[in-house]
């Protein structure tokens, strides 16, 4: 009987401090979460041309030219480098690229941005970024926003075949077409 009893007390005691040891820490959110975007954006379309995962920096009272340095390679969001997967083969800013996951830098300028595919992949900001990986260069023009958009954004619209990349983030919009 001592036995049993003890075997109860060991048995609750393990099984109370066993749920501490196991419980899980939760880290809270990021300050710039991921996000995705895609075309067709309509949900109920499952058969998507182009998809991005890229993390949303805030601009939080800092300028765009310190976050995203004129001249500069830049990892296109937070955190992780943009990746962009072509589902089909597209022409992307006038130039032709095959169906594919690639590494989305940019080089942001003054009136024009240099947007950048790379066969790199799971990438760390562009601290490695390494020119000869590229798969195509593209001169996009920017236009100002009315409003300033305070969380980096991309968003692709259009109709059918043809459509926009267009990316967001100050009072600056950089406009990329693309095609099937």
């Amino acid at each position: 009987m001592k036995k049993s009893i003890l075997s109860i007390i060991v048995f609750a005691v393990t099984l109370v401090f066993s749920n501490e040891v196991a419980a899980q820490k939760f880290e809270g959110l990021d300050k710039s979460p991921m996000d995705a975007a895609t075309y067709p954006s309509n949900y109920r379309v499952s058969e998507k041309t182009v998809k991005i995962v890229y993390s949303r920096p805030k601009l939080k009272g800092r300028s765009l030219a310190k976050l995203a340095p004129i001249g500069k390679v830049w990892r296109t969001g937070a955190n992780e480098a943009a990746e962009i997967t072509f589902y089909k083969d597209v022409t992307f800013g006038g130039k032709k690229v095959k169906a594919g996951t690639y590494t989305l830098f940019t080089i942001p300028g003054e009136s024009e941005w240099t947007l950048i595919l790379n066969t790199a992949k799971n990438v760390w900001g562009s601290y490695f970024y390494s020119e000869s990986e590229d798969v195509a260069r593209v001169i996009a023009p920017t236009s100002k926003s009315d409003e300033t958009i305070e969380a980096f954004s991309i968003v692709f619209e259009g109709e059918d075949d043809a459509f926009n990349m267009y990316i967001g983030w100050d009072n600056v919009i950089v406009t990329v077409p693309v095609k099937q």
